[in-house]
């Protein structure tokens, strides 16, 4: 899924002609601890620190060192759960004016996995602002 967050991500910015410095936060779903890992190798590839900017669902939500959640957990309640229980409400504060967030998730199907086919990875951009 890191992989299809740096797509996306990189797409947008360079069709909204916009750089990461823009955003307070480039929120992913559920990469968890792994995934934000290879997420930010991936842009470091491209001389692009993301690291201060980055942040991911799943690792807000849960203690990775007490939970074990590595590879993340449930992105759609993760993403869910952090976008409206929290940076919502600090885009209404004005805390935060620039989001954009990044769900993802893997499309898993039953008769691929037993096929032994590759997990096919999907993330989709909001640009979510509060000016």
């Amino acid at each position: 899924m890191a992989g299809a967050a740096h797509k996306t991500i990189t797409t947008h910015l360079a069709n909204t002609k916009q750089s990461i410095h823009d955003f307070d936060m480039i929120l992913t779903g559920d990469l968890g601890s792994v995934g934000s890992g290879l997420l930010i190798d991936l842009f470091k590839r491209d001389d692009i620190d993301i690291a201060n900017v980055h942040a991911d669902c799943g690792m807000m939500l849960y203690k990775n060192d007490k939970q074990d959640t590595h590879a993340g957990a449930s992105g759609c309640g993760c993403s869910a759960s952090v976008l409206c229980g929290l940076i919502l409400g600090r885009i209404t504060e004005g805390k935060l004016k620039n989001v954009l967030f990044v769900a993802t998730g893997a499309l898993m199907s039953p008769t691929m996995i037993q096929q032994g086919e590759s997990i096919p990875a999907v993330a989709h951009a909001v640009h979510i602002s509060g000016e």
